[in-house]
């Protein structure tokens, strides 16, 4: 993941100290019961598209910079689908984080995935019954996505 420049400058200033920052994350789906995922570059693993909102940014349209921005799909975010503060976590310069996620259900609107930036290598649609591996919170947000209940979840007491 490409640092934000606000970030650079925080980091100048405090270190490597802990740095609470907001992130989002997309459940991008079609009418296909597919599921658009990237390959990250950082570890090579598949993931949902994700990323850290700018300084002021709303989070629904964050997220959809940051879909176009990785994947060259346009989307709409349709509904928050949870709220959650992400356990601490450190990045193997040192720098130290903790992330509350915010997760969107999205709609593709148009465009054809692709590797858009250099922090993914692939980018393509899964169908939802052949996914490959994931972590398994994001199996859970992708859960969260598909319950026809349109209520966000706070906490993880669904039973998922």
């Amino acid at each position: 993941m490409t640092t934000p420049k606000f970030i650079l400058e925080l980091r100048e200033k405090i270190g490597h100290d802990l740095l609470w920052l907001t992130g989002v994350t997309g459940v991008v789906l079609n009418d296909r019961d597919e599921v658009l995922l990237v390959r990250r570059a950082d570890n090579g693993r598949w993931a949902l598209v994700s990323g850290i909102l700018e300084p002021g940014e709303q989070p629904a349209v964050g997220l959809v910079r940051e879909i176009q921005e990785e994947t060259a799909v346009e989307a709409i975010a349709e509904r928050l689908v949870s709220v959650e503060s992400l356990p601490p976590s450190s990045y193997p310069n040192g720098d130290q984080v903790q992330y509350l996620d915010l997760c969107f259900r999205c709609r593709p609107l148009r465009g054809e995935p692709r590797v858009n930036d250099d922090e993914s290598l692939d980018v393509r649609w899964w169908p939802l019954t052949d996914l490959p591996p994931l972590d398994p919170r994001e199996l859970t947000l992708i859960k969260y996505a598909l319950f026809p209940d349109p209520q966000p979840i706070f906490t993880t007491d669904r039973g998922l």
